[in-house]
This record gives C-alpha cells, structure tokens and sequence, in this order.
C-alpha cells in the first residue's frame, strides 16, 4: 500500500467525530486506506459493502445490526447505495454519541449525498480521498510518469505507460456507462463521453457554457446540469475567480479542468511521454498537473481560486486563508521562466503577495526579493512557510 497523506487527518477525524464520510471516485483507494483501520490493535471494526449481496442481508434490519455492534467501528462501503441508512445512523449516534461509530466511504461528493446525510448534520465529517500526489509516489516514480498516467494506483501502479492508458480508457468507459448512470446523471454515456472529450480543448480555460451548448447541440441549462454533476463526480474542477472590491473588470467565469491528469491524457490520445512533450496540450496539461497536486494537499482552511482582470492582469492560481491572498502561483512549462508585468500588477492588486513560479525541474533562485522559482520537488518547501498545505 502507498501511504496517503491524509491518513493522520483521517484517523484524528475518526477519534474526534460519530461519523466521518470518507468520499471520493471510485479506485482512488478509500477502501484500501480504510481497511487499514481494521488492522489497529486498539480497535475492534466490522467492515460492509454495500456491493456485497451477503453484506445486504446483515442490513435488512439495519437498526438491530448496527445496534449489536455499537462498540465496535462500523466501515460501511458505497454507503450512497442505501440512502435509508442515514435516518438509523442518526438515531444510533443520538443514542450513543461517541466519536468513532461510522465511517462512510462512498463515490459521490457531499453534495451528492447532500439529501441522504442531512440528518446527520452535526455528527458527521467528510474528507475528500483524491488521486495519487506526487509527493506520495516521488520515490516510486519520477514526476513525468507521474504526470502521464495520473494519480488512480491502477494506471500509477501499471506496468507501462501503454498499459495505464488503456486502463484508463477501460475506466474512462465504465465511468460513463455504469458509475455515472448509478449516480443519478440521466445523460445517455455516449453524449457525456462526448462532452469529456470536448473538454480537452477548454481544459485550464476559462469556462464558457454557451459555447459548449453549441457545440453539443444542448440547451445551456442542460450542459451546466452535466458539469456540475461531473464535478461533483470529482471528474472535473471549476476554479473560480478572486474577487476583490478595487474598480477593476475582473473576469467571473471559473477556469475548469479535468483533474485527473491521466484522464485528461487518454482523453486527450496522448499515450506517451514523448507524445505528450511535442503536444499543443503540453502547457494546459502541465498547469492543470500543478493545480491538481496543490490542491489535492490543501490544508482545511485554505482555498484555491485564480485570478484575471480584463486588462490582462493574471495569476494561475492564489491561495486564500481567512478570506485574506497568501501566495500567488504562476505555472510555467519551462525552465527559464519570466513573468509579465500583469503577474506583477496582480500581486499588487492582491495586497502584494509573494508570488512562486512552478516550472518542471528548474534550480531554485529569486529574480527579485518578491519572486522565487522553484520546482515541482521543492515547490512544497516553499509552501509550508505560508501555512496552506497540510503535508
């Protein structure tokens, strides 16, 4: 098992609350990590999936079962399969709140199972698994490999590039025909596979749905219904823009991007590093790569927005606390990196916020007292001063 970072988080949740949700897309590993549980001397746990005929029966009088087991950890798997259960865990929890009674792993976001847990409210506590980061496997692989075929631990742990991707193609396909459907998206799998491939051209792009209505032939209702439900899917990512109140036009559409890089590549027909290099996608893919791993190790109280004025001031990412800029992002495809003087103008306009230029694998070094670049290996030692990453 590759350690994931967030496992302290998790194990303290465990200790503090009744109920954490442990949510996130399917093989990204929640049950592996949530597994691990059941081997800790200290405490006794049950584990169900709710995939598992034989585990469905346990629950046919869910109340009587879960109450005979009240001392013990419960780890229930899919749990968005059987939204009647929340009401239970509600009673059971009022009955005996201790922290520690249930863990919910399940392929869906909080705002998926948003109907389901309402009752919990209170009592539970979600945290988000995402892919595979690049400081969890920097030892198993170098970062271009990584940034080809992606975080999910199939396509990390493939035994060649040419197979991630075809494992990935395989994922992409039940995703959309089976996953998606079992959600609850009613868009028939092959104008959503169509609507995944479309958006490689807007990846690390502003948004604009009009457009992709057009092109899809779709009302603009409908195509904002389907990204919102990809994105709660945790298949895509809409950044949204930092607003301040300075009487400047700032651009309002979020910026999306298909998180996954590996998702993006086969989706993309970029199946090599070779090919990805020489691609028009290189620069987008790279940037959203970046993205990806910052966010993904985000401390809780940070968060992530990016920043554009209609005068051409710019940063790709800043990172928020306390309602206050801390740190601004620039992310670069080269090793000799410059900035524009909208990069500047945008630190200024943020209170003047240092600012960090990500490049591949360049040798760390200031152009002046406001700027430092650095590279994706060190780019979280120059993170951890500002206090917005939890790794």
């Amino acid at each position: 098992m590759i350690a994931r970072s967030i496992t302290a988080e998790f194990i303290d949740l465990i200790h503090d609350r009744p109920a954490v949700a442990l949510v996130g897309p399917r093989q990204v590993g929640k049950t592996t990590l949530a597994k691990t549980l059941t081997t800790q001397p200290d405490r006794n746990t049950v584990y169900l999936d709710l995939e598992s005929l034989e585990d469905l029966n346990r629950l046919q009088d869910p109340e009587m079962y879960l109450s005979a087991h009240q001392d013990e950890l419960v780890i229930i798997d899919e749990v968005q399969r059987m939204p009647q259960l929340f009401p239970v865990f509600r009673s059971l929890i009022d009955r005996h709140r201790v922290a520690g009674r249930f863990v919910l792993l399940g392929s869906a976001s909080p705002r998926l199972l948003q109907q389901s847990s309402e009752s919990l409210a209170g009592r539970i506590a979600y945290l988000e698994l995402q892919p595979l980061t690049w400081p969890e496997v920097q030892s198993q692989l170098p970062y271009q490999q990584h940034w080809l075929r992606g975080g999910y631990p199939d396509m990390v742990l493939a035994p060649s590039d040419r197979s991630a991707n075809r494992r990935m193609n395989d994922f992409i396909q039940t995703y959309v025909e089976r996953d998606l459907p079992g959600l609850g998206l009613g868009a028939s799998p092959v104008r959503i596979r169509t609507l995944l491939s479309m958006l490689v051209s807007v990846h690390a792009n502003q948004l604009n749905n009009s457009e992709l209505a057009r092109s899809l032939g779709q009302s603009v209702p409908t195509i904002q219904h389907y990204l919102e439900f990809l994105e709660q899917a945790f298949l895509i990512r809409r950044l949204p823009p930092y607003f301040i109140n300075i009487n400047k036009r700032l651009v309002k559409s979020p910026k999306l991007y298909i998180r996954d890089s590996g998702m993006f590549h086969a989706l993309a027909a970029i199946q090599t590093t070779e090919a990805l290099s020489g691609s028009l996608y290189v620069g987008s893919s790279w940037e959203g790569y970046v993205i990806q791993q910052v966010i993904a190790n985000l401390a809780y109280d940070t968060q992530p927005y990016y920043y554009r004025t209609a005068e051409g001031s710019e940063l790709d990412l800043v990172l928020v606390r306390g309602g206050q800029p801390v740190v601004g992002l620039e992310i670069k495809y080269t090793n000799a990196p410059t900035l524009s003087r909208g990069n500047y103008i945008a630190s200024r306009d943020l209170g003047g916020i240092p600012l960090l230029v990500v490049t591949p694998s360049a040798q760390d070094f200031r152009p002046d007292a406001q700027v430092q670049v650095c590279s994706l290996a060190t780019l979280w030692h120059h993170l951890s001063p500002y206090g917005v990453v939890g790794i």
